[in-house]
């Protein structure tokens, strides 16, 4: 099966930087940055075309492919091992879902709608888990890296539940947030 990137027909999807953010871009209609999340760079802005990323990565060689929060999603970060565990439940229970990172740092990023950094004291208070001192964040803006992003001397960045069309529109945090906090709460005791 293969798409088109930019007027490029690709078989399959690719493994390389320029293949991922030419993805991320045209499929999916993010913006990409280079760099480390501290230091991004220029970003390829979305619907470049794989001529315009490889130019960019061609100026960055071996930087991390990293995604801007805020814009067309935010992220609700946990321990990777909460995150896990709430997206098999999540996805028994049939709610809708966005993609899902895994970092070699042991956290999870579920990415939801934007807006949610903001709401998610309030969100966390009208459930009643405002005081129960979970490993949840909301991240609003900065970046995330996505793959093939390895981290030196921890490993690779992975999709645990891959950006498609049927994640291309974030969920609402508040559908998930019930969950996230249940299984945070349940891990950290």
């Amino acid at each position: 099966m293969g798409f088109t990137i930019g007027g490029t027909r690709r078989r399959g999807r690719g493994t390389t930087e320029c293949t991922a953010v030419a993805e991320y871009t045209g499929l999916w209609g993010w913006d990409v940055a280079p760099g480390s999340p501290e230091g991004p760079g220029d970003e390829v802005p979305a619907g470049a075309t794989l001529a315009d990323v490889t130019k960019v990565w061609s100026e960055s060689p071996g930087a991390s492919v990293l995604l801007p929060v805020g814009r067309s999603f935010d992220v609700l970060d946990v321990s990777a091992t909460a995150g896990s565990r709430a997206l098999v439940r999540l996805e028994r229970m049939g709610l809708p879902l966005g993609p899902v990172l895994a970092t070699p740092c042991g956290r999870a990023y579920f990415f939801v709608a934007p807006g949610a950094a903001a709401e998610l004291p309030q969100l966390l208070y009208r459930m009643g888990w405002d005081d129960a001192g979970l490993d949840l964040r909301g991240q609003g803006s900065g970046h995330v890296p996505a793959p093939p992003t390895e981290i030196p001397g921890r490993g690779p960045v992975r999709w645990l539940r891959p950006p498609s069309l049927d994640t291309a529109t974030p969920p609402q945090a508040r559908l998930l947030l019930g969950t996230l906090a249940y299984i945070c709460h349940r891990s950290a005791a």
